[in-house]
């Protein structure tokens, strides 16, 4: 980590002629949907993939690994509407979030995802420098946690947010975020710490003038880069890190983006 061997490598889609975002000028903005034939889609059944090896070319939406991951989501439905009841963050923008971190972790481990992933579809839980189903470092779940306490803050988001992140008396605070959001069986503190995160950026940038809550990708982008990079500006830029599905490279944002205004798991509209 020191040497910087483990840094996966980013962009912003405006270095590769792609899709750029439409300035964000006042708390009344309207988003601009992302110019795309997968937005579409119709769901298709769990058996029915025309992508049989990453190097396939095919829509995400047809591809292995997004089959899995939407059964995943699937599966944890009732968790995630809990979490957007209890945060007032949108289920599918929780799930826009997510989406992109498990796509990235299925085509990236491909033999672990053919062994176990696929079979049961359930989503991947990460367990090493990035945790949970959405890839939350432990430093910025701590980060996330100071936030929730910190009146003065611009990432505060208001007194009904603290209790649900307390611990107990005594408890190892560390081992209790590891064990949180590592769970395999209850990814509830998953959701929990990904929609805290995202209410955070969404009231600094508020405060700031600016509204990005109907803005999916650039709020996935900023989650992938992390709390240090989230700069309230007029013209945020959709990027992250580059994944390939379906033998087409996208960047985090804007797979979150497609997965936003896609027909897909309408169960989480």
């Amino acid at each position: 980590m020191e040497f910087g061997w483990l840094n996966v490598r980013g962009s912003i889609e405006e270095r590769n002629n792609s899709i750029l975002l439409p300035a964000v000028p006042s708390a009344t903005s309207t988003r601009a949907t992302i110019p795309t034939t997968c937005t579409t889609i119709i769901p298709i059944p769990v058996t029915d993939y025309s992508c049989h090896d990453q190097s396939d070319t095919c829509s995400w939406t047809t591809s292995r690994e997004w089959l899995v991951v939407a059964g995943g989501l699937q599966k944890d439905s009732d968790i995630i509407h809990r979490v957007a009841k209890e945060t007032g963050v949108p289920a599918r923008l929780i799930a826009a979030v997510v989406v992109p971190e498990q796509l990235r972790f299925f085509t990236s481990n491909r033999d672990v995802f053919k062994r176990y992933f696929e079979p049961l579809k359930i989503l991947g839980s990460l367990s090493q420098f990035s945790l949970g189903v959405s890839g939350i470092k432990q430093d910025t779940a701590k980060t996330i946690e100071q936030n929730a306490t910190s009146p003065h803050s611009p990432f505060y988001s208001g007194v009904a947010i603290a209790p649900l992140l307390s611990y107990d008396d005594g408890v190892n605070r560390d081992v209790e975020l590891f064990n949180r959001l590592t769970n395999e069986k209850d990814h509830y503190y998953s959701y929990l710490y990904t929609a805290i995160f995202i209410k955070q950026i969404m009231l600094q940038w508020e405060r700031s003038g600016y509204d990005i809550s109907n803005e999916p990708a650039i709020i996935a982008t900023i989650f992938n880069l992390g709390f240090e990079k989230s700069v309230p500006k007029a013209n945020p830029q959709i990027g992250g890190a580059r994944i390939t599905v379906g033998g087409t490279e996208y960047t985090f944002g804007r797979l979150s983006g497609l997965f936003y205004d896609s027909a897909e798991l309408p169960a989480l509209k």
